[in-house]
């Protein structure tokens, strides 16, 4: 059931990105017209960026300072690459030179496009792979894991899953318990950031179905959380990565043309421009007596 003038987002599947020279940026496009969601995957060597000079910090922006803050090379290049790709994507998505597109954050480090609310962003990433949703129906969350992580046996099932969860996990054939709980932690993941309360919202106060296609968000004894609002996905990635998707409908439908414009009449936006040239200019010099 789908509340009245709501309709459930779509996921999408996700698509393979390779670097800023070769990018092809279309299927981004389609994939935001189509189903109003984009969900990309980048090797991180493929988006390391070359030099730290100015060109550099032309397209970090005002991350530039928290990219100087940080100290160990490798944390340096994925931070640095991990937003090369968001500012690329987002600028596809905008019509708009990547530096021009600016990131912000929210209080639990959420991050969002400084300027423009029509497209709501969120990103992940684990060892070289990079990945980034962007969304025009409301707020996205995404999570990467590598496959072969292993959480069960490790007491996490207690710590992460509700009572339901954990029955269900319990009830299943051994080598399917782990592949089970890593598709719920990538969901919990996305979830958390897509709704913007990181790590203050407790895995244990809600949940999903383990053995089955997530639809809604559950109550810790199974019974339905959200109906409608919310669509989730989980998918394996190149044999070597579990990703989760978290997509919810805001309630004022998509924002079917993101490319970012002014509102202003061209006349008005004239007369300003020539306002503040004769400003610049100063007053009129008098003539020679």
């Amino acid at each position: 059931m789908t509340a009245p003038g709501r309709r459930t987002p779509d996921p999408g599947r996700p698509i393979t990105i390779s670097g800023p020279s070769a990018a092809d940026w279309s299927r981004v496009r389609a994939d935001l017209a189509r189903h109003g969601t984009a969900v990309l995957c980048a090797r991180q060597d493929d988006w390391r960026p070359e030099g730290t000079g100015t060109g550099l910090r032309a397209l970090l922006g005002h991350d530039w300072q928290r990219f100087q803050e940080l100290t160990h090379p490798r944390v340096r290049t994925r931070f640095a690459a991990s937003r090369l790709l968001l500012k690329s994507a987002a600028a596809a998505a905008l019509g708009v030179p990547p530096e021009s597109v600016e990131l912000g954050y929210g209080l639990t480090g959420r991050p969002f496009l400084r300027g423009y609310d029509g497209v709501h962003i969120s990103l992940s990433h684990t060892d070289d792979l990079l990945l980034v949703g962007l969304a025009t129906d409301g707020a996205i969350g995404v999570d990467a894991e590598r496959a072969d992580r292993i959480l069960y046996g490790s007491g996490l099932v207690r710590h992460m899953c509700t009572p339901y969860e954990a029955e269900r996990i319990e009830a299943m054939p051994l080598a399917e318990r782990n592949p089970a709980l890593l598709r719920l932690w990538t969901l919990k993941e996305a979830y958390s950031k897509a709704v913007g309360l990181g790590l203050l919202l407790r895995f244990t106060d809600f949940g999903f179905s383990p053995d089955r296609a997530p639809t809604d968000v559950l109550r810790p004894d199974g019974t339905p959380g959200t109906v409608g609002a919310w669509a989730f996905r989980t998918v394996s990635y190149a044999g070597r990565y579990t990703l989760g998707v978290a997509v919810g409908d805001d309630g004022f439908g998509r924002t079917t043309d993101p490319a970012a414009a002014t509102a202003l009449d061209p006349g008005i936006v004239d007369a300003l421009l020539a306002a503040v040239g004769e400003a610049e200019r100063g007053p009129a010099r008098p003539a020679p007596g």
